[in-house]
């Protein structure tokens, strides 16, 4: 049974289609099929049930996938056990990061990561939308914001300190908010995963509570640069991560505004799809992001004292 075909198997059922499959592991569609179907061969059995519009496991190929999954990991890690600690790593990794923790804090120090593990080969992507880890085949993600995942495995790094900007102009046009009350005098710059989302509304904290004041809101973006940029343009208020808006706080482009009135800390958080036998090298990464990322954040120490395994998100 050949290692390389049940990394196959293993890509094809996870995404759940042959041509996805074999695009992202750079073979012809055909050859994935080849050698999926050796594979079922070789077992005696149908590991998945093929129609013209889905690929899905069948009962066999269920238990196969799981096995599947943990031989290959063991397989990884024999490959690496006798290698000079010198040598490093191999393979390939795929990680989805936030823009600003990406350009900011985790890129800048990606050459120590690099040279520490020559033979491994990166793929970073840095988007604020919300990608799917195993129909992308990303490695891991690192996510700020609540967790909505399932099937994933979450690693918790700690917070980030939220805070209320505006521009200087916008504050000359409309002046300075102090209070919920003077909020209905403002605009806000609504962020939303997608355009079309409605509900625009001022975050604060009121004790343990976490309360919304619905707010008018002339514009929706989906990116953090054109979040940054709308406030400085003084389209409106935004309420944003501290860490990712100082250095315009402190170029003067934007102001800080109602300190008695900002949003939870968002959490910030590692996840990755699988549990058992995870592939040296993606430990290897996720260990380095966690060292990396952790001293920038609120509450890392309490998220590493609390943490002890990391949380399954089922």
């Amino acid at each position: 049974m050949e290692l390389n075909a049940l990394r196959i198997f293993a890509r094809v059922a996870e995404l759940g289609s042959f041509t996805q499959a074999a695009e992202q592991l750079g073979l012809a569609k055909g050859r994935v099929s080849t050698a999926v179907q050796r594979l079922e061969g070789h077992v005696g059995t149908r590991l998945l049930q093929r129609t013209t519009r889905h690929v899905r496991l069948t009962a066999d190929g269920e238990q196969f996938l799981e096995r599947c999954k943990e031989l290959i990991a063991d397989a990884e890690q024999l490959q690496t056990m006798f290698q000079p600690a010198t040598s490093g790593l191999r393979g390939r990794l795929r990680i989805d990061l936030p823009n600003t923790l990406a350009s900011e804090v985790i890129i800048p120090r990606l050459p120590e990561f690099l040279a520490a593990h020559p033979l491994l080969e990166v793929g970073i992507s840095t988007t604020d939308r919300r990608v799917d880890l195993v129909q992308e085949g990303f490695d891991c993600v690192l996510r700020i914001g609540a967790l909505t995942d399932t099937d994933l495995i979450a690693r918790p790094l700690g917070v980030m300190t939220m805070c209320n900007l505006a521009s200087p102009a916008y504050l000359r046009t409309h002046g300075t908010p102090a209070t919920l009350a003077d909020l209905a005098q403002h605009r806000l710059i609504h962020y939303a995963a997608k355009l079309g989302t409605q509900g625009a509304g001022w975050e604060y904290q009121d004790g343990a509570a976490v309360l919304v004041q619905p707010m008018r809101s002339l514009i929706v973006v989906n990116g953090t640069d054109a979040y940054q940029a709308a406030c400085v343009a003084g389209l409106g208020l935004i309420q944003a991560p501290l860490r990712g808006s100082q250095y315009l706080i402190d170029e003067g482009l934007l102001v800080k505004v109602m300190p008695g009135f900002t949003a939870a800390p968002m959490p910030v958080s590692l996840l990755y799809p699988h549990r058992r036998q995870i592939a040296p090298r993606v430990q290897a990464v996720l260990n380095w992001i966690t060292q990396v990322v952790e001293p920038y954040l609120m509450g890392s120490q309490a998220a590493r004292a609390g943490r002890g395994s990391d949380t399954d998100l089922e």
